[in-house]
């Protein structure tokens, strides 16, 4: 049973028979949440996830990366919104069994919604499941705090750790054509099983079948139609996408990038060794 700090002390609790004292939990599982600044013991958490959850090389896991990838949000305030205090900013929600920190979830919390940026967990509990019970629980921050939606970041359908994430409902998708919000329902999943791409827009324009097409001729569509699918279907080919080219939100374009980056200054890794960008 999970309950807040303020109600803990209202709680019956039994009485031992011998000792006459109240009796208190095994265990202690406390979850807070506090501002994304670093600590050596986030750092260590981060440090053995990376390692045994992404199989990262000692190399390849350092202080100033954690820093910079989650450590270096948004500052932190707050609103008051409908009578609820309401936060705003980067936060680390820190999950804590018996004082010890076991997992943290790094969280975005805008005005209308909290926003999921990252999951991390110790080994030690990789059998608790962390990405569902940090799911509910910020769905929970979510309704609790008066913020309007839960975003739970990327959706990539042929990753299998992202499967879980189709599970919550009702739960919608970003059509990165027309930048609208659609379903994920089983229709949904059914077309993103079938195809490398797709857009919910130009499946209701073409009205094709959710399962995968073999033959033009089965969808029964007239020659501008058929020349619609055959531009649709070279989105499917992923050796001709990118996702610079996708216009989806908050990604530049190729273009963007020459512009705006001193490209010459990066190196870029491959296995052992570091190259000069060009």
């Amino acid at each position: 049973m999970g309950v807040h700090e303020a109600e803990s002390q209202c709680i019956t609790r039994p009485v031992g028979p011998r000792s006459g004292k109240a009796i208190g939990p095994a265990h202690e599982f406390e979850v807070n949440l506090e501002p994304d600044t670093y600590s050596e013991e986030k750092y260590a958490l981060f440090e053995n996830y990376q390692r045994q959850v992404h199989k990262e090389s000692q190399g390849e896991i350092s202080r100033h990366g954690f820093k910079r990838f989650l450590c270096s949000g948004m500052g932190q305030s707050s609103r008051l919104k409908d009578g609820v205090q309401q936060k705003l900013g980067s936060y680390h929600q820190c999950y804590r069994l018996d004082g010890r920190l076991v997992a943290i979830g790094v969280l975005d919390l805008l005005p209308g919604c909290v926003s999921s940026v990252y999951l991390m967990y110790h080994q030690d509990v990789n059998e608790w499941y962390f990405g569902k019970l940090s799911a509910l629980r910020e769905i929970s921050l979510a309704m609790e705090g008066g913020y309007q939606y839960y975003y739970m970041g990327f959706y990539v359908h042929s990753c299998v750790k992202m499967r879980y994430k189709s599970q919550y409902q009702p739960s919608e998708i970003l059509d990165l054509e027309t930048h609208t919000w659609n379903l994920l329902d089983a229709d949904h999943l059914a077309r993103l099983s079938a195809r490398n791409y797709v857009s919910m827009f130009r499946e209701r324009q073409l009205r094709l079948p959710p399962h995968k097409i073999t033959r033009l001729d089965e969808v029964g569509l007239d020659e501008s139609s058929l020349s619609c699918l055959r531009e649709y279907q070279m989105e499917w080919d992923p050796s001709r996408n990118s996702a610079l080219d996708a216009g989806m939100p908050g990604l530049m374009s190729l273009d963007e990038i020459g512009q705006k980056l001193e490209l010459g200054k990066w190196l870029f890794k491959c296995g052992d060794m570091l190259a000069h960008l060009e």
